[in-house]
């Protein structure tokens, strides 16, 4: 069938095949090949910090509100447990003065007298001197223990210290040792629980009132704290109950008794004994044991009687200078769960130890890393605040070693740091306004995020514990700090380059606002904008709901447009952004990419995604101040020096020379466009070559777009072209001749410049691998003989016979697909590769073959003479 018989197209007009409805797979591909293209580029380089700091140097911080980073530590900033309580709550003073009370008004205020033992005996005589006197003489937390049946100097019963240094936290009972005096004191209540807290609070309390006489309250209760306590209506436990648990907090105390005075109590006497004689290595093994001890024995934490004993042993130790012994030390102290100052302190320990990374080894002995993390997720972030800005930070220092960094990967780190800053940001929705202070911890949890990532199941975690959701709020949240969103960014370069984060970013409609407000913000920043508009061109790529919700957020193009400028304005000027930005990041080396051109790589890029979109596409093409910059930059640029940059140029002319619409800049630019890339086709980087002949061959649709590049010879380097071994370059060139062999003019040049041989070249060394680049050679060559008369005149009669046998041979279903068939090809290749030769090839190339045919000369030629 004489397939030139059924079309309606004249005959000077270029072969062009319209697209199907149905998109088969080598339609896809045809289109990828042929049309529009999204752009790549490489991820911004990161410098690797010299030294270890808390907030990077380039920080806008205030140094009067962030923590240090350098600061002296030694066993004077721990607390004894003789140290008031801490509720972790800080108070603002009150500038109310109450007016003194008068005599009734104390006597209203006093405290309910408890009832005596016996309800019809009548009330005893006050003695307010020996009751005030009980209360001064009370026996001090730390001093020696008190066995079961001594009574203490007081009359009362010796407390125990239960958290650090005599710390009392939230939800912490105070515990009673059981007393087997003939009278007990009324427990002592928390103030969280409505008493009077410790030993001198109620002191105060009595001072300034009168006592009642100590009543007895039965047994005291278990280790955990249990207090019988006189019910509301007067009524006593029963005597059965109070036997029970008296008897079972006497064995519980007796067991712990004897534990630490066996075995604990001889170990803490050989550890003082060795550090008077400053042995480190001893100590070291001493405080391991130590550890293993307490373990084994369940009595690491809290709820430990004799906790205070042991702390007060290990806080004296705290001088030495020996790292591997500090280290072993705050093991212990996170181990025994301390809490407010002492929390604080260790962990401030902790931190200036990884802060060396000649100490990296040690944090890989034993379970300190298990012991940062318990600590990580145990702690309140609101109470103790300051206490996990040193020890997340500490870890941040640690995941800067790769075998650090493995350990924490299977530790499950992620899930612990994603715990915290959900919390984080959870807290911060409750209280309807932002916590600047969580803002330091977030700088930490950040940078440590951004080494794991680089982990083998880094983003399988992090899309588990949804991390890019809760990055995203906080981009939302925090956007005056620059140190963080930096990080944030830093996180978001390296996961948006895997479709799973990239999708689970771009499905998130209030990034995109955040990414313009960002922009807009930190608009001279260039190390966090050229890592924006990388984040932003990654989701752009591939993602047709990206393009179209970056360019419909509220002044989002406009924003973009003025990061081009901005930087455009800097490039012009010959200036680098380190003259207007606080940026301290160093190349890697004198060949490292201008900062300046980085920024306009990475935005180019991002406009040039947006143009793929047919919706969007239009409506970039229009805008003449985009194109007027691509332009300056294509002119003012070497291709030698900046070949990314204009690369990038090019590739975004070719995108948006696709739309021809009467708004599109380019219908009074298609002579400037033209003009402005002669000078990439005249050059040797054939990158360059490539990326102008795409945008000729979008350009020489139209006529004087023709003209004046084949007065330029164009048409002349495009058949040069054809010699090349770059098969998408003769590609390329195949197509440009297409147009070009629609002027009757211009067909000459073929044969002249002997393209009809090149051609026949190209299918046969092309021919059954790309069938594609075999049909755009027959386009040209049915272009070309659109008004053949003869065979022999319009290809020459060698080239007449050699191009007919190939074509009869390469339409042989047999023969064309034998070696893909034979092939060990997947199944969709080869029927990529089937329907490429059934749909594209075929139709052309037959109607070529029939053509040659049709207009052969009976005559045979006369031989030479011999």
């Amino acid at each position: 069938m004489d397939l030139n018989s059924k079309s309606k197209r004249p005959t000077n007009q270029p072969f062009y095949k319209p697209p199907e409805n149905k998109a088969t797979s080598s339609q896809i591909i045809s289109e990828a090949r042929t049309s529009l293209r999204s752009l790549g580029t490489k991820r911004p380089f990161t410098p690797r910090d010299e030294q270890r700091h808390l907030f990077p140097s380039s920080t806008n911080r205030n140094p009067e509100s962030r923590p240090p980073s350098s600061f002296s530590l030694n066993s004077r900033h721990f607390e004894g447990p003789d140290s008031r309580p801490v509720s972790g709550t800080r108070l603002s003073p009150l500038d109310y003065a109450p007016p003194k009370p008068s005599a009734a008004d104390l006597e209203n205020i006093l405290p309910p007298k408890p009832p005596a033992s016996d309800p019809n005996r009548p009330i005893q005589g006050r003695r307010g001197s020996n009751a005030r006197h009980r209360v001064h003489t009370q026996q001090s937390v730390d001093s020696a223990p008190v066995k079961d049946g001594a009574a203490s100097p007081s009359g009362f019963g010796s407390l125990t210290d239960v958290s650090a240094g005599g710390e009392l936290m939230p939800g912490d009972q105070p515990v009673q040792r059981a007393h087997s005096g003939p009278k007990e004191r009324t427990p002592i209540l928390s103030p969280e629980e409505g008493g009077f807290g410790d030993g001198k609070e109620l002191s105060r309390r009595m001072s300034a009132s009168i006592s009642s006489p100590p009543t007895s309250a039965g047994s005291r209760g278990n280790r955990e704290g249990t207090d019988s306590r006189v019910s509301s209506g007067g009524s006593r436990r029963s005597s059965a109950g109070q036997t029970r648990t008296g008897s079972a907090g006497r064995r519980d105390t007796n067991d712990n008794e004897e534990f630490f005075t066996q075995q604990v109590a001889p170990l803490l006497d050989q550890i003082a004994a060795i550090n008077k004689k400053k042995d480190s290595d001893q100590l070291s093994v001493l405080a391991g044991d130590l550890y293993s001890l307490l373990e084994d024995n369940n009595c690491l934490g809290k709820h430990f009687r004799q906790r205070s004993s042991v702390l007060k042993v290990i806080f004296r130790l705290l001088d030495v200078e020996d790292t591997r012994l500090l280290l072993k030390l705050a093991r212990l102290i996170l181990a025994m769960k301390v809490t407010g100052n002492n929390l604080l302190q260790v962990c401030k320990l902790v931190f200036k130890i990884a802060r060396n990374e000649k100490n990296d080894a040690l944090f890989l002995e034993e379970n300190i890393l298990n012991m940062l993390l318990d600590t990580i997720r145990s702690t309140d972030h609101v109470s103790c605040c300051e206490a996990l800005i040193y020890c997340v930070g500490a870890v941040k220092f640690l995941t800067g070693n790769a075998d650090i960094l493995k350990r924490l990967a299977r530790l499950d780190c992620v899930k612990v740091f994603a715990t915290l800053m959900h919390n984080i940001n959870k807290t911060n929705k409750e209280n309807g306004k932002i916590g600047d202070q969580f803002g330091h911890i977030l700088v930490q949890l950040a940078a440590a995020l951004r080494n794991l990532a680089d982990t083998s199941s880094g983003r399988d975690r992090f899309i588990a514990y949804n991390v890019v959701e809760g990055l995203a709020q906080l981009m939302e949240s925090y956007p005056g700090d620059s140190d963080l969103m930096l990080y944030i960014s830093r996180i978001f370069s390296k996961v948006t380059l895997h479709t799973d984060c990239c999708n689970a970013l771009a499905e998130m409609h209030g990034c995109y606002k955040s990414f313009v407000n960002l922009l807009k913000r930190h608009l001279k920043k260039d190390d966090l904008v050229v890592r924006l508009c990388f984040v932003l061109g990654n989701l752009t790529a591939k993602n047709e709901q990206a393009r179209q919700r970056l360019y419909q957020e509220k002044e989002g193009m406009d924003t973009l447009l003025a990061v081009l400028k901005t930087y455009d304005e800097l490039d012009a000027q010959g200036k680098d952004t380190s003259s207007v930005t606080s940026s301290v990041e160093e190349p890697e080396s004198k060949d490292d990419i201008n900062k300046v051109e980085d920024v306009l790589i990475k935005v180019i890029r991002v406009l040039a995604n947006l143009s793929i979109s047919e919706d969007v596409g239009p409506f970039v093409a229009a805008n003449e101040q985009f194109m007027s910059c691509l332009l300056g930059i294509i002119e003012r640029k070497d291709v030698g020096e900046s070949e990314e940059l204009i690369l990038n140029c090019v590739a975004t002319v070719n995108n948006l020379s696709y739309y021809t619409t009467k708004q599109s800049s380019l219908v009074q630019q298609h002579i400037a466009i033209a003009e402005s890339l002669l000078k990439l086709v005249l050059t040797n980087n054939m990158e360059g070559m490539l990326e102008a002949a795409r945008v000729f061959g979008n350009l020489t649709r139209h006529k004087p777009v023709r003209d004046f590049l084949s007065k330029q010879k164009v048409d002349e380097i495009m058949v040069t072209l054809l010699d090349s071994g770059n098969r998408e370059m003769v590609f390329i060139a195949c197509g440009v001749l297409i147009n070009f062999m629609v002027d009757e003019e211009n067909r000459s040049l073929l044969k002249r410049e002997n393209g009809i041989a090149k051609c026949i070249e190209v299918l046969r060394d092309f021919g059954r691998e790309d069938w594609q680049l075999s049909a755009t050679v027959c386009k040209m060559l049915c272009n070309y003989s659109a008004r053949i008369t003869s065979t022999t005149d319009m290809f020459g009669v060698a080239e007449a016979r050699q191009l007919s046998d190939l074509l009869f041979e390469y339409l042989d279903r047999d023969s064309a697909l034998a070696t893909c068939l034979d092939a060990e090809e997947e199944a969709e290749m080869q029927e990529y590769i089937q329907e490429t030769w059934e749909n594209e090839f075929c139709p052309v190339a037959t109607q070529l073959l029939r053509r040659i045919e049709s207009h052969q000369s009976e005559l045979e030629p006369l031989e030479s003479p011999g």
